[in-house]
């Protein structure tokens, strides 16, 4: 067997779709998955927003295309409102000259499709971390938060757990979604409901709902029917009747930052280097940016520089660095502002939303941004 180039570990999307876009270049890789223990219980309910970028980079990969019709949902609007009366912001792909400004996607789905398209790769083979054909000049770790492999070069990694659990579900309305997002804030929680059409086309969403430890346990220990008459009340019926239509998931929130990106033959992407809070819905976008990076400083190398050289993998840290560590800091200081139980906050958070919904310029900056993370 030919040595592999590139050894990445963690076979998750960003894991997968870095395989897939190393392997496009003509690079071989060996694709080491988590261990079983890591890997998730239960039917996966997660939903992700992927932005055009996100989008472009699944495209290349010929994965995009294979998605089912009911996977991947089109957001045209979205609506974000504070806890105070007329305190809201809309953003519209119409202002913003685009087609849609997210595509909501099953995790599952993309996950399956993803895989897929890595066993017909002749490029890449799925391999076992002890195996000594997983020897690669270059290993790039993706193996999530909890990366054992980060920790292996003893990367000092700066997680502060939120005291929140996210919340995730299924349910159907009894009224369309239009393809709008909807997303409230309101101290100390934060509710997002995204369009989707699974399990009933045009009239589902998928829910991402971070509220405190304690709350997130009385949630979770309610019946459907209960669960349900409460996400009733937090959306006050905005999105019509609700139906639950999948199990609950829950999950702690943090945020992360790895201290260090890369090494000598080594290299962090996605969870590994930095974890977000989900209220932007940016975190698999940061992965697959990562994945869009890196692949570009490693063709673009001289031809006598080596896929581990610790200078050429210090280009990419660079070129990924801010916009993380900008993300991480932007979604941080959102939740800290809207979870503060201080009426001056409570009224300068409300009232930053109406100022913002009446600048578009603004609006139209920060769309962008989204859209390019």
């Amino acid at each position: 067997m030919k040595p592999h180039d590139v050894q990445v570990r963690g076979a998750g999307l960003v894991g997968q779709a870095l395989a897939l876009s190393l392997a496009r270049i003509g690079l071989r890789v060996a694709l080491v998955p988590e261990p079983a223990s890591h890997a998730p219980r239960g039917p996966d309910v997660r939903a992700y927003a992927l932005n055009a970028a996100s989008v472009g980079l699944l495209r290349g990969l010929k994965v995009w295309e294979s998605l089912p019709a009911h996977a991947a949902t089109a957001v045209h609007d979205m609506h974000v409102e504070g806890d105070a009366s007329g305190a809201a912001i809309d953003f519209s792909s119409w202002e913003q000259h685009v087609g849609e400004l997210a595509w909501i996607v099953d995790a599952a789905v993309l996950e399956r499709e993803l895989a897929a398209a890595v066993r017909f790769s002749p490029h890449i083979s799925m391999v076992s971390a002890t195996a000594p054909e997983a020897a690669a000049p270059l290993t790039a770790i993706c193996e999530g938060k909890w990366s054992a492999a980060r920790e292996a070069h003893r990367v000092v990694t700066d997680r502060r757990p939120y005291g929140h659990r996210a919340i995730a579900a299924r349910l159907v309305s009894d009224r369309p979604h239009a393809g709008v997002a909807r997303q409230w804030f309101r101290s100390p929680d934060v509710l997002g409901m995204l369009p989707f059409d699974a399990p009933q086309p045009a009239s589902s969403y998928a829910i991402v709902w971070s509220v405190p430890d304690a709350r997130a346990d009385e949630l979770m220990a309610l019946d459907d029917t209960a669960f349900t008459d409460a996400l009733m009340r937090a959306t006050g019926g905005a999105v019509g009747t609700l139906r639950l239509a999948s199990e609950r998931a829950v999950w702690p929130l943090m945020r992360a930052q790895a201290g260090q990106w890369c090494g000598d033959g080594w290299v962090l992407l996605g969870d590994a280097a930095h974890v977000v809070h989900p209220l932007a819905g940016q975190g698999l976008n940061l992965g697959l940016a990562d994945v869009t990076a890196l692949t570009r400083v490693l063709e673009s190398r001289e031809p006598w520089r080596g896929l581990g050289d610790a200078k050429l993998l210090r280009r990419y840290a660079r070129e990924r660095l801010a916009p993380t560590r900008a993300m991480v800091e932007i979604t941080d200081a959102l939740l800290h502002l809207f979870a503060h139980p201080a009426p001056a906050v409570r009224e300068l958070r409300n009232r930053g939303l109406s100022l913002v919904n009446r600048a578009s310029a603004l609006k139209r900056w920060l769309t962008s941004r989204a859209l390019d993370a």
